[in-house]
């Protein structure tokens, strides 16, 4: 291979939103949300507008309310993508409901706001990055905010056990390989490692406490995952996790969650690393 220098560039400059539509219409994949399909595309809501796309997944138990904008995200960019998403709850109430925001610019202060409802409405946002080469377009679509989820109580930790092959079956195995990967590292740190495997996460911890909860993903090479590292190092972990470039969110003052894939996995070995010997530290 080769080195080629491309250039980044807007796309309402050049496109519209009906091309980008199209393209995802083609292959949802490309979004990055793993196996979905498109259910509806500009569907017609009661409120009189109409969603971008209505996706479903490979398992037909959560839909996507989708909303695409080119350029930077605004005030009623948000506002549709929640109304949407609250009409077809509202209308497949048996369903899980996500609502995805996608832009190519997510400023600062729509991202805050949207991470504020993150913690009570389903909200994953995705910023889309357009490069230009010769005459061809590249799109890559990045996750800059995930669905919150919170690990069961420590109290709740020894209920529901399951056994490995449980998660080998539920989740993809480049998912698994970094369920793998993180618990070598743990057992290098902890020789007396102690591994339980629930039927919502996988809890790592010592003798007398667990100090990690992680959840491999269907999307191969995903994998959800919450340190306990202290009160103490809350703020220094936050500045860890935006180092490489990905989103968290923290629990109780002291836990703090974020998603691991596989490039990001791969580069930031050290940096997870760090997170873990805080949460041991404070469980020994």
């Amino acid at each position: 291979m080769e080195y080629s220098k491309i250039e980044k560039i807007n796309l309402r400059e050049h496109f519209s939103e009906r091309w980008l539509q199209d393209i995802i219409e083609k292959d949802p994949s490309i979004i990055g949300l793993g196996e979905i399909e498109v259910y509806r595309r500009e569907r017609k809501q009661s409120s009189g507008g109409r969603i971008d796309f209505l996706m479903v997944n490979s398992d037909n138990t959560t839909m996507y309310e989708v909303e695409v904008m080119l350029g930077a995200t605004d005030e009623s960019h948000i506002i549709r993508t929640i109304e949407y998403w609250d009409l077809e709850k509202r209308r497949f109430p048996s369903r899980e409901h996500k609502a995805v925001i996608i832009a190519e610019n997510i400023t600062n202060r729509f991202f805050n706001v949207i991470s504020l409802m993150n913690k009570s409405i389903p909200i994953i946002a995705i910023q889309l990055n357009a490069f230009q080469h010769d005459n061809n377009v590249f799109l890559d679509f990045v996750k800059v905010l995930d669905i919150y989820e919170s690990p069961e109580d420590e109290e709740d930790l020894g209920l529901e056990i399951v056994d490995r092959a449980f998660w080998e079956n539920k989740s993809a195995p480049k998912s698994i390989n970094i369920l793998d990967e993180i618990i070598q590292i743990c057992k290098i740190e902890y020789s007396d490692l102690r591994i339980t495997y629930n039927k919502h996460h996988v809890a790592i911890g010592t003798i007398s406490k667990n100090f990690m909860w992680l959840r491999p993903r269907k999307t191969d090479g995903y994998c959800h995952i919450e340190i306990l590292v202290g009160k103490d190092n809350v703020e220094t972990s936050k500045s860890t996790i935006e180092n490489i470039g990905e989103t968290y969110t923290v629990r109780k003052d002291k836990i703090i969650a974020f998603p691991i894939t596989s490039p990001t996995f791969i580069k930031s070995k050290e940096v997870v690393k760090e997170l873990m010997i805080k949460g041991l530290n404070g469980n020994k």
